[in-house]
């Protein structure tokens, strides 16, 4: 298969119909029932075999936003995607969510076929395993001092490389193939998502803050139209 994920959940039924799902997707899947478990799978293997991370927000021992985070900090990984699966429904539990570092959410009770379309437009622009990469990118957009190569999918500011998130990576692809245009919100989801899958302003607002965050200096080439969206800016 083309892609490997970690599934970490703690009801069987959920994990297996999960897995099982991914397997459609030609997504070969791993499951964990808690979160200690995950981190010391990583930890014990510095060559991730990982593509996506799919997380119970609600785990014993160690939660899905602390395992997240983990991720996101953990040099093997931090590129790597992450849906979080939460039954938490609050604005602000999602928000927790994706500030830790998930790329996108699933609702419990999911609609599974709602869950493969957003595990499909995650893998959509993940490299396939290192094994098969075996051509030397040529495909690259260069903004300023932003560099991006899209075959490998890494980002660089300055020279210097920059992990972003699934979500941030297709945020900045999306706005530096059009600068000076203005991007809509809804146009800026179906670049995350693939489609009219409805996700909230502010997601796409929080998204956009860890993008410019983690620019640092080169982050004021992002400008914000006030109750439109964002775009790029060409001078």
């Amino acid at each position: 298969m083309k892609y490997k994920a970690l599934i970490v959940e703690d009801e069987n039924a959920i994990a297996n119909l999960i897995k099982v799902n991914l397997a459609q997707l030609d997504v070969d899947a791993d499951i964990v029932g808690d979160g200690d478990e995950a981190i010391s799978l990583l930890q014990s293997n510095e060559d991730c075999p990982y593509n996506l991370f799919v997380l119970d927000r609600m785990l014993p021992a160690v939660d899905g936003i602390q395992i997240c985070k983990f991720i996101r900090m953990f040099k093997p990984t931090r590129d790597k995607a992450v849906l979080m699966v939460t039954a938490l429904t609050k604005p602000q539990d999602i928000v927790d969510g994706l500030n830790a570092g998930a790329d996108d959410y699933v609702i419990k009770p999911f609609d599974i076929n709602v869950l493969s379309a957003r595990v499909r437009a995650l893998l959509r622009r993940m490299p396939i395993a290192q094994t098969e990469q075996t051509q030397t990118s040529t495909n690259v957009i260069s903004h300023k001092n932003i560099k991006i190569d899209l075959e490998q999918c890494k980002v660089w500011t300055d020279g210097n490389e920059v992990n972003l998130t699934v979500s941030e990576y297709k945020l900045l692809c999306t706005l530096l193939e059009k600068p000076g245009k203005v991007l809509t919100r809804k146009q800026l989801v179906e670049s995350i998502q693939g489609g009219p899958i409805h996700v909230t302003d502010r997601t796409i607002d929080t998204h956009i803050f860890g993008l410019r965050k983690k620019l640092n200096e080169f982050s004021n080439v992002i400008e914000t139209i006030r109750g439109i969206g964002y775009r790029i800016l060409n001078d």
